[in-house]
């Protein structure tokens, strides 16, 4: 079966109260089907009108269509009736018969509420004695056919620029109060499988309260990899220098039957340092990337996407950096607090779960490194739907 390229919008009042991360756990964890790409809209009026007409033309139960309809002129437009930030989570989906999944075994129908799906642990639906709809609250939109998934994939792609990208601007806060924006990647070693862990990860991070206002799918070429953890390698160098000596110690002990001092060890470890630096190095970039950098022979090769997938999202508050790296714990897993991150969900040192930034200055050259700075480039999930809808996927 051919693979079908579905989308999920998390709605603006999802997001107000922190379920985004309960509901990328259920859309990671139910299904087969691969997160292909991401990205946070600020809806115009234009896209809104666009988007419900789409509505009109769906295979759908009258009462419904009005419900869906209200609901996306109360809640989307900028605008809106109850005067929150209309910011919603766009999340591309890809895999053989996407679109009836994503509908029926994973986001579920609105009307017939099961506690498995999406919308019947997070969206509501009231209907009154006169068959209308009296409270509605769907959790996400998506898709219930191919023709309307081809014409909002269509639509959000044609607004991907425009009401698309990093919404930090949009944000207000206090006079009083200095917010900051913050970068968190989500590791690999959470999309190795289908599961939950991406999600509950960031329901984790919505204890700090703050809002997040970018997202994307990421897969870190080498070259962007190599500049991203330089810092970390000239770390590496003097850090594992006593690792190197405990290790040489051991083996010369065990080789040798004479002693070798302390000053002799010393000076063989600073001869290896630099040679255990860079294996450790490209062991972490090979980990982000997918790709063993010191088996790469042609320098462009560094710049072709990697095979691993992190999430990357862009936290914005007060004290974003400070908050995040405390709910995320120390780098060392064994040694981070309770309820941290990294204590519940790290293996170890590399493998610690997730990435955040250290400082606004260091977010600021990560977010550029991995081209989440500003909104001047084009999507990549653009170029995704566009071969989608040319048959060409």
């Amino acid at each position: 079966m051919k693979d079908e390229l579905a989308y999920v919008l998390i709605t603006p009042y999802s997001l107000v109260k922190s379920r985004t991360g309960g509901i990328i756990g259920r859309l990671l964890s139910l299904g087969e089907l691969e997160l292909v790409g991401a990205r946070m809209y600020l809806p115009s009026n234009e896209f809104v009108d666009k988007y419900c007409a789409t509505v009109e033309t769906q295979d759908m139960e009258p009462p419904l269509k009005r419900a869906f309809t209200r609901y996306i002129n109360d809640y989307f437009r900028r605008d809106n009736r109850y005067g929150i930030l209309n910011r919603t989570m766009l999340l591309l989906f890809q895999g053989p018969n996407a679109i009836n999944t994503l509908k029926n075994d994973v986001v579920g129908s609105v009307d017939h509420i099961r506690g498995d799906t999406v919308r019947g642990t997070f969206g509501d639906y009231l209907e009154g004695k006169d068959g209308e709809v009296e409270y509605f609250e769907p959790a996400v939109l998506t898709s219930t056919d191919e023709p309307t998934n081809k014409k909002r994939l269509a639509l959000l792609a044609e607004y991907a620029q425009s009401d698309g990208g990093v919404l930090e601007k949009v944000c207000k806060f206090p006079e009083c109060e200095k917010s900051e924006t913050t970068l968190v990647i989500i590791k690999p070693e959470n999309f190795l499988r289908h599961s939950s862990r991406p999600g509950n990860i960031i329901d984790i991070f919505s204890r700090t309260g703050l809002i997040i206002v970018g997202a994307k799918v990421l897969r870190m070429d080498v070259a962007r990899a190599e500049t991203f953890y330089m810092p970390v390698k000239e770390m590496l160098r003097e850090k594992l220098k006593a690792n190197v000596a405990a290790k040489l110690k051991k083996t010369l002990d065990y080789t040798f039957s004479f002693t070798v001092d302390d000053k002799l060890l010393d000076k063989l470890a600073d001869d290896l340092k630099d040679v255990n630096a860079q294996y450790e190095f490209d062991h972490i970039v090979e980990y982000m990337t997918g790709t063993d950098p010191s088996t790469i022979t042609d320098p462009k090769d560094k710049e072709r996407p990697g095979t691993a997938k992190c999430l990357a999202l862009l936290y914005c508050g007060v004290n974003a950096t400070k908050k995040i790296r405390t709910i995320l714990g120390v780098t060392d897993p064994r040694k981070a607090a309770a309820a941290t991150v990294r204590s519940i969900y790290g293996y170890d040192l590399m493998r610690n779960a997730a990435h955040a930034s250290d400082s606004p200055e260091n977010a600021e050259r990560e977010r550029k490194l991995v081209g989440f700075w500003d909104d001047d480039s084009k999507w990549e999930g653009t170029d995704l739907i566009e071969a989608y809808l040319a048959g060409k996927l």
